[in-house]
């Protein structure tokens, strides 16, 4: 059996708060059945219980310890869901019993995942057996009648496969073009006809299809956030360029920033950055390689994890400073902001959640705020590097003594930053998402919330319910703050009360 976690690890793995806190509710021995064999119980990496909810029947909950994955039969689309932390929360104290067998429904659950991961380890094989045979063997060496070894028949068909993919998105992009052109022929207003028309929210999705096929995710996502800016017939704001996760770059709907203001002139901004992407594609061999990687992956060209940990590493303490829960997209997600104390470097990290529930890296989920860790990182390409995986780990993350402590304190003022933002968007003018690390006073003015640094520059903070939080915790007394920079808004996702962090 897997040593029990602690109540700390198992709330790490919620994807926010209000799941934090309707677990501890739910947390009680009195919501669950029976609490030994069909009821609830632990066996091998298995947990599992039946909850009381709101439907005719309870909740079949079950995790497994060794993903971990999770799967509950409420209709909750967040992972892991309250039902499933509360279960660990449970099983982590030591309420629920050990079983020599799981239950019925957790022992169907877990082999029909065992039976999946193996077919899916058995086509891994096959593929390896094809593409990596070695070069003498007989699958792959030439017989000496003319055919070529495997692996050369590998590179050669991942050239073509990137040849041909690279044309799909030309293609693809030369009908985007003609299709920003029409908008801008029948004017912005039709943009405001929310669910049809040639230049209506219905038309953007159908384009985003067109860039799916096209194989360019990051303009489907950008598209898809231009039709959603459509709501009751007028355009009340921007979409996002590079909406989706994609390559080494991570902005847009994932970020819930927008590119530029409201209104027809925000719309046409928007239409503007994806007609430059288009031209920056056209001449992506021309451009520098940083710019060059930048365009790809705002694109949406992949990148190998591998290949990011083949390059230099970064070694450092890296402060964990701020979590974004990214709830909004088809796949939820986790972005994490760190920053290197001696190099002052700052550093995303991102991952996901399986449909199953599991976390892609749950080492990198588990990372919150208040925390170092003592790591190799990797950047991924593109300019300002920020994207990074986590390569070596020469420690377990600890808590931070002194929050400050060394030269990654807050940045010098607004101004400062500001300047920061402007030199990164001159490398990146597809940037919408910048992290910030500030001290300032909070002032509220009705539903407008403001930072204001000690020489009197302020800036707008994005309106969230936190911000009662980030109030209460600053008593009125100048705060430190680390967050996301949004053209507008700051996103204020961590504050600090004495050494403590506060999650926002």
């Amino acid at each position: 059996m897997t040593a029990r976690w602690s109540a700390d690890s198992v709330l790490a793995l919620a994807p926010d708060d209000s799941s934090r806190r309707a677990a501890a509710t739910l947390a009680r021995p009195g919501q669950w059945e029976t609490l030994w064999k069909d009821g609830a119980g632990a066996a091998d990496d298995l947990v599992w219980g039946l909850c009381a909810g709101s439907a005719k029947n309870p909740y079949q909950v079950i995790v497994d310890l060794a993903g971990p994955a999770f799967k509950c039969s409420c209709p909750s689309r967040k992972f892991p869901c309250k039902h499933a932390l509360a279960l660990l929360l449970l099983w982590s104290a030591g309420t629920v019993p050990d079983e020599r067998e799981p239950a019925d429904y957790a022992r169907t659950w877990h082999e029909a995942r065992q039976s999946k991961a193996e077919r899916s380890r058995a086509s891994s094989r096959t593929d390896a057996a094809d593409s990596d045979a070695p070069a003498d063997s007989p699958a792959s060496a030439d017989d000496g009648a003319g055919f070529p070894a495997a692996s050369e028949k590998s590179r050669a068909a991942a050239k073509r496969r990137a040849a041909e993919r690279a044309q799909r998105v030309t293609d693809g992009l030369a009908d985007l073009r003609e299709w920003l052109r029409d908008q801008v022929r029948a004017g912005l207003a039709a943009s405001g006809q929310a669910g049809g028309g040639p230049a209506g929210a219905g038309a953007a999705e159908l384009m985003a299809a067109r860039m799916i096929d096209a194989q360019a995710p990051g303009v489907a996502a950008a598209l898809r956030g231009l039709s959603g800016a459509v709501v009751g017939g007028a355009v009340v704001g921007g979409a996002v360029v590079g909406g989706a996760v994609v390559g080494g770059a991570a902005t847009g709907a994932a970020s819930g920033g927008a590119a530029s203001g409201g209104g027809p002139g925000g719309l046409l901004a928007e239409y503007a950055l994806l007609h430059l992407l288009i031209r920056a594609h056209e001449r992506l061999d021309q451009l520098p390689e940083g710019l060059a990687a930048v365009v790809r992956s705002r694109i949406g060209y992949p990148v190998s994890k591998d290949d990011v940990l083949a390059g230099p590493a970064v070694t450092d303490q890296w402060l964990v400073l701020a979590v974004r829960e990214l709830t909004d997209g088809q796949v939820p997600g986790r972005r994490i902001w760190l920053r290197g104390r001696k190099t002052q470097r700052w550093a995303m990290l991102l991952t996901f959640a399986a449909p199953n529930g599991a976390w892609q890296d749950l080492a990198t989920a588990r990372l919150r705020p208040g925390t170092e860790l003592h790591a190799d990182l990797h950047y991924y390409p593109g300019q300002p590097p920020l994207r990074a995986v986590i390569g070596t780990r020469h420690a377990d993350p600890a808590r931070t003594g002194s929050m400050w402590r060394g030269p990654a304190g807050p940045e010098d003022g607004i101004d400062a930053q500001l300047t920061h933002w402007s030199a990164a968007l001159e490398q990146d003018p597809w940037l919408t998402t910048w992290p910030v690390l500030l001290s300032g006073t909070v002032v509220s003015h009705g539903n407008e919330w403001h930072l204001v640094d000690r020489a009197g520059a302020a800036l707008p903070l994005a309106y969230r319910e936190s911000l009662w939080t980030l109030l209460a915790v600053s008593g009125g007394d100048p705060v430190t703050v680390a967050g996301e920079w949004h053209p507008n808004g700051l996103v204020a996702l961590t504050t600090w009360h004495g050494d403590e962090a506060v999650a926002l």
